[in-house]
C-alpha cells in the first residue's frame, strides 16, 4: 500500500513538474464543489514587495485539452469590483453558488470550454488583493494598468508553460478602460524586450465604457426607445443637454430643463427596474453592485441592492474553509468579502478618459478588437458602442468587410454583428444585458468561442461550433 501511494506521489510530481504548475497554489477541491476533469488554482502574486501589494488570482483550466488552449485574461469593471465574484462565479467560470451558499454547481456553459481562464482580483483592495501601503488604496487607471502588467509578468513566473501560448484579453463595464490599458502596457512592454514577449492575440470588451459624452446621452436614448420614458422628455433631453465634452465631475453647458429632465426621467424609470438588465425582474442572480458611477448632471447611476445572488457569493467566500481552499486572505483582512471594494479610493476623474485613441493604436498593431453589446443594457447601451466603433472604424479608414446584419446561434438569431477592416468587430447578443455571459450563456459562449478562434460569427442558421 505504501509503494503505490509512494509511485502516484511521484507521477503527480512529474506532471505538475512537467506542466510548470505552482503546486503550493493547486485548489484540491472547493467546498460543495462538483466533480471535474479539470484543475484549478488560486492564490496571490506579488506586485510591489517593498510596499506589500498583492494580487488574488483565480486560474482555472481549459475543460478539455488544456495544453493545447490559448490563455484569457477577464477583469470585471466598477472600478473596484471583483473579477472573481463577477466573471468567475457568476458569468463565465465551472461553478455557481446554490440557494444556500454553502456550495456550487457547475455552469454548463462555463469559457473552460474554450479556453483557459485566468481571473484577477484588481486594483489592490479589491476582495481578497491587498496593500500593506494604506496609500496605495488611492489610485487610478495608470497605477492599475502597471499592477496588471507586473502582475502578468509574475504570473509567467508561476505558470511558464503559458509564456508562449496565445493571450486574449477580455473584460466588461470599465475594463472599457482596464483591458485597452492593459494592452497598450504590454505593447509597449513587447516594443521595448530584448527578451520575453508577450503572445497578445486579441482583444474584447462586453458593454465597455469607452467615451463618456456618447455613452451617457446613449442611456437617455436607452430609456427613451424602450418606451421607458416619455416623448416630451426624451426630447427635451436629447435638445437641451449638451453632452460633448462630458466629464464625471464637471458636465458641461447644464441647464436648468436638462437638469429637470434627467431628474425626471431617473424618477420615472424609477427604483424598480434593473438598469442593468431592463427585462428582468430586480430579484435575480446578477452584479448589481458592478456600477460605474457615472454621474449624470447631478444624480448618480445606482440600481440598489441584489437580493439574491449577491448574497449567496458573499456568505460563499466569507466561509473559512472557502478561503483556506482558495489560499486566500492570508493576511486575515479587517474587512469581509464583499464584491465591490469600500476600501478602494479609485480617481473620480479617470472615467473622463477617451479609450478610442488607444483602441486605434491596438488596432494599428495588428491585434483585433472585438466589442460586444448586451442589448438590454442601459448603463453602458450599444446605442452608444455602436457608433463609437463606426467613428473608430471611419478614423482608422477601414472599409466593411462585414455588412450588418444577424448572427445566428442554434438556429436563432443570437444577435447583430458588423466587422470594420478585418480588425474591428462590433457585435450585440440578443436577450443579454450589461453582463452579457450571465443573461445569454449559450449566445455568449459561442461568441467567445469564435473570437479565440479568430472565426466570424455564423451568418446562416447552420449549426453553431458549439452544439
Amino acid at each position: 500500500m505504501g509503494m503505490w501511494w509512494f509511485c502516484g506521489l511521484v507521477v503527480l510530481c512529474l506532471v505538475f513538474g512537467v506542466n510548470g504548475f505552482p503546486e503550493e497554489d493547486l485548489v484540491v477541491r472547493l467546498p460543495g464543489q462538483p466533480n471535474v476533469g479539470f484543475r484549478q488554482y488560486a492564490g496571490y502574486v506579488d506586485v510591489d514587495v517593498k510596499a506589500g501589494r498583492s494580487l488574488f488570482y483565480y486560474f482555472v483550466e481549459a475543460e478539455k485539452d488544456s495544453l493545447h488552449k490559448p490563455l484569457t485574461l477577464w477583469l470585471n469593471g466598477g472600478p473596484g469590483c471583483s473579477s472573481i465574484g463577477g466573471g468567475a462565479f457568476t458569468e463565465l467560470g465551472p461553478f455557481f453558488p446554490k440557494g444556500d451558499g454553502r456550495g456550487l454547481r457547475r455552469n454548463s456553459m462555463s469559457w473552460n470550454k474554450a479556453s483557459n481562464l485566468l481571473f484577477v482580483e484588481s486594483p489592490a483592495g479589491v476582495g481578497w488583493s491587498y496593500s500593506n501601503t494604506t496609500s496605495d488604496y488611492v489610485c487610478g487607471d495608470d497605477s492599475t494598468a502597471g499592477d496588471m502588467h507586473m502582475f502578468m509578468m509574475k504570473w509567467y513566473e508561476k505558470f511558464p508553460e503559458f509564456k508562449s501560448r496565445d493571450l486574449f484579453l477580455t473584460g466588461e463595464s470599465y475594463a472599457g478602460h482596464y483591458i485597452p490599458q492593459l494592452a497598450i502596457a504590454i505593447l509597449d512592454h513587447n516594443a521595448h524586450s530584448n527578451g520575453f514577449k508577450f503572445n497578445l492575440k486579441s482583444i474584447a470588451i462586453g458593454n465597455p465604457l469607452l467615451k463618456l459624452d456618447r455613452d451617457v446621452p446613449a442611456t437617455y436614448e436607452f430609456f427613451w426607445s424602450h418606451g421607458m420614458i416619455s416623448d416630451e422628455i426624451g426630447l427635451t433631453i436629447m435638445s437641451d443637454c449638451a453632452f460633448e465634452d462630458y466629464t464625471f465631475t464637471s458636465p458641461h453647458n447644464v441647464t436648468d430643463s436638462c437638469n429637470n429632465a434627467i431628474s425626471e426621467a431617473n424618477s420615472i424609470v424609477g427604483d424598480y427596474i434593473n438598469n442593468y438588465d431592463v427585462i428582468l425582474d430586480v430579484c435575480y442572480p446578477s452584479l448589481v453592485q458592478q456600477e460605474l458611477r457615472l454621474r449624470k448632471m447631478a444624480t448618480k447611476i445606482s440600481v440598489g441592492v441584489d437580493v439574491c445572488m449577491s448574497y449567496e457569493r458573499r456568505f460563499y467566500f466569507n466561509l473559512p474553509e472557502v478561503q483556506k481552499a482558495l489560499h486566500a486572505n492570508r493576511t486575515n483582512l479587517a474587512y469581509d468579502w464583499s464584491m465591490c471594494s469600500d476600501v478602494v479610493n479609485y480617481s473620480s476623474t479617470d472615467g473622463n478618459i477617451n479609450i478610442l485613441p488607444l483602441l486605434k493604436r491596438i488596432i494599428e498593431n495588428h491585434i483585433p478588437v472585438w466589442i460586444f453589446s448586451g442589448d438590454q443594457d442601459s448603463v453602458v447601451p450599444l446605442l452608444g458602442s455602436r457608433t463609437l466603433v463606426r467613428e473608430l472604424a471611419h478614423d482608422l479608414h477601414f472599409k466593411i468587410t462585414v455588412p450588418y446584419g444577424a448572427w445566428f446561434h442554434k438556429g436563432q438569431v443570437g444577435g447583430w454583428v458588423t466587422e470594420y477592416g478585418n480588425l474591428l468587430t462590433f457585435a450585440t447578443v440578443r436577450g443579454a444585458a450589461h453582463m452579457v455571459p450571465y443573461a445569454q450563456p449559450s449566445r455568449a459562449l459561442h461568441l467567445f468561442s469564435s473570437f479565440v478562434r479568430g472565426r466570424r460569427l455564423p451568418n446562416t442558421t447552420s449549426p453553431s461550433i458549439n452544439e
